[in-house]
């Protein structure tokens, strides 16, 4: 099903259950069997400071807040390491677009990762690169091209919220437009860089312009194929200047996330969000198009800033998977299952 009209007319007619039905028989045909895999990682935020503004965002401060921070080389170890020891294989790094950091500073703190603590290093969005272009007066392949030799390995899809500038003018003016957003991806594809893919709905957008957001994903991953996931999940609006911004409801993510099955027929995995949607919802995502439950997270700052905190250990995370009626595996960053050592 391919059409933007096809699409939205599902996304807003079909009876849920039936939406359901379609999205995981689209599920069963690219993962037949039961398995649910996820991923053991930490959230490390580099830094809170930031100037782009985002009126979705509780977590960032502006420079000069006294309570901006920049995680020092030595705090950011003891992280990665807190990490390895409960099995994480990954960390997800990520800060706000903060001025006064050189670019220096993030080189050498990849190498200094790579040297002391070696952990596949999923980091800097690509609103986040595109900043670093244009503070540095580089280009974005240039940037790519460092932060790749320095020691990064795949990239985030942070900062995606919806790819429709209309509705990105309104509550992200200052951070990357749709066409870059895409371009970062792009060429980080280029790069042989795997990177993941996300949306935040409820900003504000029209059905259609979810649609369509969903359809300028499918369209690049045709074109570079670098994609490995997808990921949706809704706008938590507490604590940020969208406060008033109604909530969405579960049975809107179960459809969008079903939607999304449907329409990225040529993306391998998506994403249950238990982190902003709880874990029964989580579960039932798992009915909804989703094969992956996510991540153990140790560390989530993002959200939780909002109000929004689900956590959870690597027991936990199988039980659930199990509850739902699936068998967990555990995975690395490339959907690549880690074999349980005998």
């Amino acid at each position: 099903m391919s059409h933007a009209s096809e699409l939205l007319e599902l996304y807003e007619r079909s009876p849920l259950i039936e939406l359901g039905v379609l999205a995981d028989a689209e599920r069963q045909r690219r993962h037949p069997g039961r398995t649910v895999t996820y991923i053991v990682d930490r959230n490390i935020n580099y830094t809170n400071v930031c100037v782009a503004d985002c009126l979705f965002c509780a977590f960032y401060r502006r420079p000069k807040h006294q309570e901006g921070y920049v995680l020092s080389f030595e705090e950011i170890g003891k992280k990665i390491d807190e990490a390895k020891a409960i099995g994480a294989v990954q960390i997800l790094m990520q800060g706000g677009h903060n001025p006064y950091i050189p670019f220096e500073w993030y080189l050498d703190l990849l190498r200094h990762i790579k040297r002391h603590h070696p952990i596949h290093i999923h980091g800097f969005s690509p609103s986040e690169v595109e900043f670093f272009a244009a503070r540095f007066r580089m280009t974005v392949d240039d940037v790519i091209t460092e932060l790749q030799k320095a020691g990064l390995d795949s990239i985030p899809g942070g900062g995606g919220e919806i790819l429709v500038d209309r509705v990105r003018r309104i509550v992200a003016r200052k951070k990357v437009q749709t066409d870059a957003w895409l371009g970062v991806m792009a060429a980080a594809h280029r790069h042989g860089m795997k990177t993941s893919a996300t949306m935040t709905y409820g900003l504000g957008e029209t059905n259609a312009e979810r649609i369509e957001h969903l359809l300028r994903l499918r369209e690049q991953q045709a074109e570079t194929g670098g994609f490995t996931a997808f990921i949706c999940w809704p706008l938590q609006p507490e604590h940020t200047e969208m406060a008033r911004t109604p909530k969405t409801d579960a049975v809107t993510y179960l459809r969008t996330l079903a939607i999304a099955r449907i329409a990225l027929d040529n993306f391998a995995n998506l994403q249950s969000s238990w982190v902003t949607m709880g874990m029964k919802i989580g579960q039932v995502a798992l009915h909804f198009g989703a094969n992956d439950f996510g991540s153990v997270m140790m560390e989530e700052n993002v959200v939780s800033a909002a109000g929004t905190t689900f956590r959870t250990s690597v027991a936990e995370m199988e039980q659930l998977i199990r509850g739902a009626g699936f068998a967990p595996a555990r995975r690395r960053q490339d959907y690549t299952i880690i074999r349980e050592a005998a």
